[in-house]
């Protein structure tokens, strides 16, 4: 055994063409260090529907230039059987640690294959690689990002002609096409041939995201923005300007790019205290809302001002706020959500007439809804103009917001006196998760039999009426591994994360309204109904 993890990782170390895991894994083998080889050595990075992620370092399980230049020959090799080996691949990438040898590597893979490659100007936003794949008509699209993940860690997300992440059977296929590389010494990458795209894709992005607003709204929301050490500054900057709303108040410690996130543990609006330094900004200069994005600018979050301090909006009051703004200014065409976000986007739709559709977790779902008009998930993901970026974009979304607290500032009122309204016209929808990060894997997959094997029958009182197991699929749904219970005023669906060692368990209760003056009572009632689902479902899932 120990013999063939040395074989293994030296002949991995023959072929890494980055000196600097060359040098890490050397020392690894010099130094003997059974445990840490064989914990890069255990088995492969496996791709699948988020493409690639994990942490950088040398080895087969690792981020790193070798894995890369293996995904994007499985890529290239990929599109040729499909009949698209001429055809145009757009490559962007965010600003952390190794993303633009990462997305330098893919460009000369796909030159070696025969395919144009095209790779954005510097780190931009993910939404503008989204909307550059069917701006420029490419049979493919590329991110080098990890999104909102530690600092240490690096993914690779693989979008196809359509503008939309793969879904299945498109992921196995490109990760039987890269299990089939034997050696990189195979895989011809020159040095040359590859178009850097100018400003041009960015400027046809900038004039679109004037679409989502509308002709002579008012402007006037002022906000405080961080781009949580991403990359969304700049572009949201110049999104703003274009629509003339007040220049956004930066939180300066977080506005440039760092791949370190310094101030922050996760760079993740949603993690405790991620938003402090907005807060602190916002308290300095009294604005009408705080933005956040992640640091690859494809979420956006949202904190308003609840009686004297700040709070951040849940996913699902900034999903359900956009979809009143959109239904208030008559749009057309089909909502939909992922399972585990609020039923209240399935009421707003319905009341307006319009159609509504869940899908499974994850935007590769969400976007290939036919007629979609406007898309969200409950992790802050929101998708509001379909027909330029088909996935998620936290600068459109920003904006958006920012038009609809315009709107109600203009008549006296805030985000929170329409959330009030949804409540008493659809019934107090509220949520919360359940999240577990675990070191051990295998704790996941435990707590997912337990409830498979002894499902509870009730949370919190409530009596569950169905419990469906969704690895088999149900009439609207493909299978993935989840486990989703309705009960009488409340649904909990319980998922491993897929991107994240995470447990996720997403809960909604949803307590009826008669008057504005029953709110007070409905939100109690709400939180001591989480408070016991969440108590309940814990003890059944031995978490």
């Amino acid at each position: 055994m120990h013999d063939d993890l040395i074989a293994r990782a030296k002949a991995w170390l023959a072929e890494d063409p980055d000196t600097e895991t060359r040098d890490e894994l050397a020392k690894l083998i010099d130094a003997g260090d059974t445990a840490e080889l064989s914990d890069r050595f255990g088995g492969t990075i496996q791709f699948g529907t988020a493409g690639l992620r994990g942490e950088l370092g040398a080895g087969p399980m690792r981020m790193n230039r070798s894995v890369v230049i293996r995904a994007a020959a499985g890529l290239a090799a990929y599109l040729r059987k499909q009949g698209q080996g001429d055809g145009l691949v757009v490559i962007g990438y965010d600003a952390r640690h190794k993303s633009a040898d990462f997305a330098r590597d893919t460009a000369a893979v796909m030159t070696g294959a025969g395919l144009r490659a095209a790779v954005l100007p510097r780190p931009l936003p993910t939404p503008v690689l989204a909307f550059a794949i069917r701006h420029l008509g490419a049979v493919a699209g590329v991110e080098v990002t990890a999104s909102h993940n530690p600092p240490r860690d690096n993914g690779y997300k693989v979008y196809l002609g359509d503008g939309s992440q793969i879904v299945p059977p498109a992921d196995a296929e490109i990760a039987a096409e890269i299990d089939a590389i034997a050696s990189l010494h195979d895989v011809p990458r020159p040095d040359a041939g590859w178009e850097i795209l100018d400003d041009s894709v960015l400027d046809a992005y900038l004039a679109r995201t004037d679409a989502v607003l509308a002709a002579g709204s008012p402007r006037t929301a002022r906000t405080v923005y961080t781009a949580m050490h991403g990359v969304g500054k700049d572009v949201l900057l110049a999104a703003f300007a274009r629509a003339g709303f007040p220049e956004p108040v930066l939180v300066a410690e977080q506005a440039e790019p760092d791949p370190d996130f310094p101030t922050v543990a996760f760079p993740n609006p949603e993690e405790p205290g991620a938003m402090d330094l907005a807060f602190a900004r916002a308290r300095d200069t009294d604005p009408d809302l705080v933005i956040a994005n992640d640091p690859d600018a494809d979420r956006c979050a949202v904190a308003v001002k609840d009686g004297t301090d700040w709070r951040m909006l849940r996913g699902d009051e900034v999903g359900a706020l956009l979809a009143a703004h959109l239904v208030r200014r008559g749009v057309t065409g089909t909502f939909a959500e992922s399972i585990v976000s609020s039923s209240l986007l399935g009421r707003i739709a319905g009341k307006a007439g319009l159609p509504y559709e869940e899908t499974l977790t994850g935007f590769k779902w969400i976007a290939r809804v036919d007629g979609l008009r406007y898309g969200y998930e409950e992790a802050l993901g929101y998708c509001v103009d379909p027909e330029g970026v088909r996935d998620k974009d936290g600068i459109t979304a920003a904006l958006l917001i920012t038009e609809l607290a315009s709107v109600l500032k203009e008549e006296g009122r805030t985000l929170l006196d329409l959330l009030d309204d949804l409540a008493v016209e659809h019934g107090l929808h509220a949520t919360d998760q359940l999240s577990v990060r675990v070191q051990d894997l295998s704790l996941i997959a435990d707590a997912m039999r337990r409830l498979r094997e002894h499902p509870p029958t009730a949370l919190a009182g409530l009596p569950i009426t169905n419990a469906e197991d969704l690895t088999r699929g149900t009439a609207g749904l493909p299978p993935t591994d989840g486990l989703r219970y309705t009960l009488d005023g409340a649904r909990v669906v319980v998922r491993p994360s897929g991107t994240e060692p995470k447990l996720k368990c997403y809960l909604e209760v949803v307590v009826p309204v008669s008057a504005p003056s029953a709110l007070p009572a409905a939100r109690t009632r709400a939180a001591e109904l989480l408070a016991a689902v969440k108590r309940d479902l814990s003890a059944a899932a031995g978490i």
